[in-house]
């Protein structure tokens, strides 16, 4: 599918999307959940719904009614032969310790850019918890058989936090003594505290001492309903505030929590650095396009999915902005480094990579292209971002990608009223 955006201005309200970040983890703590977990504003992304049919694949029962969704569970897992997780890392990452609780053999398997990504991690973590595990060469498919035997263990975090969130909740599920999770360079820590904040929603108790060791205590299976509420998406929103500083007539963004543990809360602090005038209350976020922006300089190394939407700021910001943590990009949906500099450079900007930093050079315009989307969700909406701004119209193809995390993306910048067209 190619996108057209024209140059155009935006102006009204919006919701951001549910968080998939939360959504995920939501279905799998229903899923572990002895009881009936409604889960309100449910997520309807590609992500959103691998994770879906994963619990219901491994005995879950689900109900979508009135705008939330009930998951039915006692708790147990049992998982089929081959569980598919779509092209979503956090899916795999996550699930395959809480498959693992289960005594069956079970395969894992991806497709698109899944099948690219690293999971040899697990191959040094699983066998400590007395898991057989098989990968093809360090990747999917992967081939597991439980049960997991609860004991300490120790997980390299430099990947991937989602593999700490993985095994954190498959120990708080099947602890029956005081455990402990060691991890080591730990990456992405807004995201475990994220996974903390949610497990003792769940009724989970796990004690956090620096992100070097988690204490996991035992807690009682008894039976429980829970409400879990769904909170706003900052990955997502990231894209229209930026687009609302830099096209935007006066954009409001609803559904967001301002207290929210989401890594991507930080683009906050990047627009207040390039002087973007923002006002938060309880009716949401109002933001207008300034004249002018200031270059920026930001650590983006816990929280790299805000490069796209970073980029796209900084090719209007005056000066040089510099964007660090670089060495995250590159095992995403795409290799996003080298995506991000050929599809800016496309469009004008001059923009380069060194040291683990990003440098770009904006302030000088964009020129309207025809990009490639790189088939990633995030690559697509940045580019996207940055039509709306530019001298003429941008073709980006592979637009379908954003169904991955925001399927409404386009919809809601036309209600917006940008100059949207697909094809």
């Amino acid at each position: 599918m190619i996108v057209t955006v024209s140059p155009s201005f935006i102006q009204g309200e919006v919701f951001a999307p549910a968080s998939k970040s939360a959504m995920q983890r939501a279905c799998a703590l229903a899923l572990m959940n002895n009881g009936t977990t409604t889960i309100s504003n449910p997520g309807k992304s590609n992500d959103d719904l691998a994770a879906q049919d994963i619990i219901r694949k491994c005995g879950a029962s689900l109900f979508p009614e009135n705008g939330q969704l009930r998951v039915v569970s006692d708790g147990s897992i049992r998982a089929g032969e081959v569980i598919h997780c779509g092209e979503s890392g956090l899916s795999v990452r996550m699930f395959t310790p809480i498959i693992a609780l289960g005594a069956v053999t079970t395969t894992l398997t991806g497709e698109g850019s899944l099948t690219k990504r690293p999971m040899n991690v697990f191959e040094n973590v699983l066998p400590q918890l007395g898991v057989s595990v098989s990968t093809q060469n360090g990747f999917l498919p992967m081939v597991i058989r439980g049960p997991i035997k609860p004991e300490n263990c120790f997980v390299d975090g430099s990947k991937s936090s989602q593999y700490v969130t993985g095994i954190l909740f498959a120990l708080a599920k099947s602890a029956k003594k005081q455990l402990t999770l060691t991890v080591s360079n730990l990456t992405s820590r807004p995201y475990v505290d994220l996974s903390l904040q949610m497990l003792a929603h769940f009724g989970y108790r796990i004690e956090n001492r620096d992100y070097c060791n988690f204490i996991i205590l035992p807690v009682d299976e008894e039976k429980k309903d829970i409400l879990y509420t769904t909170e706003g998406d900052w990955s997502g929103a990231a894209f229209l505030l930026v687009a609302a500083a830099t096209a935007g007539k006066g954009v409001l963004i609803k559904g967001l929590e301002y207290n929210s543990m989401q890594a991507d809360r930080a683009i906050i602090d990047v627009l207040r650095q390039s002087g973007v005038s923002i006002k938060m209350d309880e009716t949401g976020i109002m933001i207008s396009s300034q004249n002018q922006l200031a270059g920026f300089d930001f650590d983006a190394t816990q929280c790299p999915d805000l490069f796209p939407p970073l980029v796209a700021l900084a090719a209007f910001c005056t000066g040089e902005s510099v964007i660090h943590g670089t060495s995250r990009l590159i095992t995403k949906e795409s290799n996003r480094l080298s995506a991000l500099i050929k599809v800016f450079s496309e469009m004008g900007v001059a923009i380069s990579a060194e040291n683990d930093s990003m440098f770009i050079k904006g302030g000088q315009g964009i020129k309207g292209a025809e990009v490639d989307g790189h088939h990633d969700h995030r690559i697509v909406m940045a580019c996207a971002v940055a039509a709306l701004a530019a001298n003429s119209e941008m073709k980006i193809s592979g637009a379908e990608a954003i169904d991955k995390s925001y399927p409404d993306f386009f919809k809601q910048l036309k209600l917006l009223g940008a100059d949207v067209s697909l094809t």
